[in-house]
């Protein structure tokens, strides 16, 4: 069962991937990261409730309350709004495959904060994600640099000079450009990859999945709108979710939302491991998915599904490993 879960939290994070996408563009300062955090509260709560009333509720204890907590500041707030920005910039398939950068940091951090040891399938695992994000940053760099060519030779023929163009501040731009397009992802994978483990730790301590999810998605929340008062972009995000309907984010809420409940119930039963191998499906389902439902929106090459599946090959590796 724990395995169905698993796979079903794919099939969930994958169609939520493809939905903010379809239903944002590089400049929307909504992206769906506020309504997605509340419908998973809602979804949870309404869950947790129905099951205690039919079960019994279970007995909480103080030190999983403060994990499950932490787990909210690091996934449902930290984690999912950076992830809905990189996929907003970068792509549903791209994101994805960055997103693959969860377990590349989930076993740096059991090396150093749990003393686990450093096989040979952690390296090799670890080397074939990096790998694939080294392949998009090449893409990215080559398609940017072409992009940037493109305008210059335009700019010196209509100033009918063909030296305008000015190479190192290209370089620095270039490398701004880069950096600010990967960090969303690079930022997002870390603080998952803090999260999943604050998240099972809490888990052990209290093990309803429903009210860690209700929890930490509340917890979320609360800090989104705190950030609203400082931040005009989550403030458009927070008054746009009450007076503004829109779908296509809706849906993207409504199937992350599922996705998390889903890995929730997927950890509680089965290992680490093993749900990390099934989850790592959602690169398939997502570029599967975009081809079919993004096909105006979204253009793959060759290379960046290449890069995709490598990461899920490594991630594969350091589940099984």
């Amino acid at each position: 069962m724990g395995s169905l879960f698993a796979l079903m939290a794919a099939l969930g994070f994958s169609l939520s991937n493809v939905m903010i996408k379809k239903g944002t563009t590089k400049a929307s300062k909504n992206n769906g990261a506020f309504v997605s955090i509340l419908i998973t509260a809602l979804l949870s709560g309404i869950i947790f409730i129905f099951v205690g009333l039919s079960n019994g509720f279970p007995n909480l204890n103080t030190k999983g309350v403060i994990w499950f907590i932490i787990a909210g500041v690091l996934t449902t707030f930290l984690g999912r709004t950076l992830l809905y920005n990189s996929i907003q910039y970068l792509g549903s398939v791209k994101a994805t495959a960055i997103k693959r950068l969860n377990p590349f940091f989930a076993v740096i951090l059991g090396v150093l904060l749990l003393n686990e040891p450093f096989t040979l399938t952690l390296f090799i695992g670890m080397s074939l994600i990096f790998s694939s994000f080294g392949i998009l940053i090449y893409d990215n760099y080559k398609a940017s640099n072409s992009n940037l060519s493109k305008k210059e030779t335009a700019a010196s023929l209509d100033a009918g000079n063909s030296t305008v163009v000015n190479k190192g501040w290209r370089r620095f731009n270039l490398k701004k450009l880069i950096s600010l397009s990967y960090m969303y992802g690079i930022l997002s994978a870390v603080c998952y990859a803090f999260g999943y483990v604050a998240r099972k730790i809490g888990l052990a301590e209290i093990p309803e999945p429903f009210f860690g999810a209700m929890l930490g998605a509340g917890v979320g929340a609360i800090l989104f709108v705190i950030t609203a008062l400082f931040r005009e972009r989550y403030r458009v995000s927070v008054i746009t979710t009450f007076t503004k309907f829109e779908i296509f984010l809706i849906l993207a809420g409504l199937f992350s939302s599922l996705g998390q409940i889903c890995y929730f119930l997927a950890l509680s039963k089965i290992e680490v491991s093993r749900v990390a191998l099934i989850a790592s499906t959602e690169v398939i389902f997502t570029i599967l998915l975009s081809m079919v439902l993004l096909r105006k929106v979204e253009k793959h090459s060759r290379v960046v599904i290449f890069a995709a599946l490598l990461g899920m090959a490594g991630a594969m590796v350091l589940a099984v490993g």
